[in-house]
């Protein structure tokens, strides 16, 4: 039986829940994480990078996990940033339940918020988003979904997004200029890219 697509609502492939460590300088958890939902058997490189390259969450108030699969960088900022309410998002299901279900193991499970995307209030903004983005699910579909995201954060707010260089990182950083959002290269190891994305308005009516 295949796998099938990471970004699926609801995997086929059967349930085998099993633990994933996610071991960083300040932080060491025992996750689970299960078939059917990205990187089920180990932190991917590209997260774990993010994770180790992003600065300080300690001023965070309300972050945005897109993408959240099994939960390592929702449960990651979660115990970084006891005082932020962090909302994670996924179109996967079984991912869904497990980003809850890791983040109730921490005791964290009254301020992280697990949702589909359509399920998020259109009235929370966002100081802090970060993201190991789904390439995968091609290009005008991400650009919608960074369009759809990026504008939620608050005036002074950063997104911090992880892309693989050979899947169109610095293309990815250009588009991203022309829409009206600067950004820079944060960090630059083992064939990913760290950018750092800042808000600005987008004139009303645009599109991708």
């Amino acid at each position: 039986m295949s796998d099938g697509h990471y970004f699926e609502d609801d995997p086929e492939i059967e349930s085998s829940p099993h633990s994933v460590e996610v071991t960083l300088p300040d932080v060491s958890l025992s996750l689970t994480s299960d078939r059917g939902v990205f990187s089920a058997d180990k932190l991917d490189t590209g997260t774990k990078l993010l994770l180790l390259e992003i600065p300080s969450l300690v001023e965070a108030t309300t972050i945005l996990d897109i993408g959240c699969g099994w939960g390592p960088i929702t449960c990651v900022a979660a115990r970084r940033a006891p005082q932020a309410d962090v909302w994670a998002i996924d179109v996967n299901r079984r991912a869904r339940d497990l980003a809850a279900t890791n983040a109730e193991s921490l005791g964290a499970g009254d301020r992280v918020h697990v949702r589909a995307p359509d399920d998020v209030p259109d009235d929370i903004t966002f100081d802090r988003i970060l993201s190991n983005p789904p390439i995968r699910i091609g290009k005008p579909a991400l650009h919608d979904l960074l369009l759809h995201w990026l504008p939620r954060l608050t005036t002074d707010g950063v997104a911090h997004l992880v892309v693989q260089k050979h899947l169109g990182s610095d293309s990815l950083a250009t588009w991203l200029e022309g829409r009206g959002y600067p950004t820079l290269r944060l960090a630059s190891r083992a064939g990913y890219r760290i950018l750092e994305v800042r808000r600005t308005a987008i004139e009303p009516g645009e599109t991708a």
